[in-house]
């Protein structure tokens, strides 16, 4: 059965860590916004671009577009036969996540998202890590954590039976094995 899965919290969560090693294990098509984003600008994916919350590559029009091309790629993906789909982003609007369940409902195929989640330290070790590493594709610093914090929509649309939440602080191995398992559970 064909399913769409969303991967989506704040900066660092490690939704894209997740997300990706989720892809593979399933062999699945895994769309990351930072990823897309950086190749509808025309940029590397480990280019730089610390613009400002809501400015450049991060302005609202940008990530509508970037939120766009990923369904469009999803639902070419489902019709042309795929099993699956994985989508990594923040989806932290509201907006953005009803879009996703409009296009699984048009697909008719189900929709699960996996809210990921960790502590303020983790973060800020996970942001400092990042930092380092020159291969980063992700923009997310501490200041824009701050901001995302403030401004998340929680999912209280998202029925509880397609909302599975994470604590990723935990091994990706053994995130993995308990993501197994709620899905079994929830029946996905």
């Amino acid at each position: 059965m064909s399913r769409i899965m969303v991967f989506f919290g704040l900066i660092a969560s490690g939704k894209s860590t997740l997300a990706e090693q989720f892809a593979r294990q399933h062999d699945l098509p895994w769309y990351n916004t930072d990823r897309v984003r950086k190749e509808l600008a025309g940029l590397a994916a480990a280019a730089r671009r610390p613009d400002g919350f809501q400015q450049g590559i991060y302005s609202s029009d940008f990530s509508r577009r970037t939120y766009q091309e990923l369904l469009d790629r999803a639902a070419a993906d489902i019709r042309a036969g795929q099993p699956g789909v994985v989508l990594d982003g923040s989806y932290h609007r509201r907006a953005e996540r009803d879009q996703v369940r409009r296009l699984a409902a048009e697909l008719e195929i189900p929709c699960t998202f996996v809210l990921c989640q960790c502590g303020d330290e983790e973060v800020k070790r996970r942001l400092a890590e990042r930092a380092r590493d020159p291969q980063a594709v992700s923009d997310g610093r501490w200041e824009i954590y701050l901001i995302q914090k403030e401004t998340f929509e929680a999912p209280a649309e998202v029925p509880p039976a397609d909302l599975l939440i994470m604590n990723t602080e935990a091994p990706v191995s053994v995130l993995l094995e308990q993501l197994a398992r709620q899905l079994k559970l929830s029946g996905a």
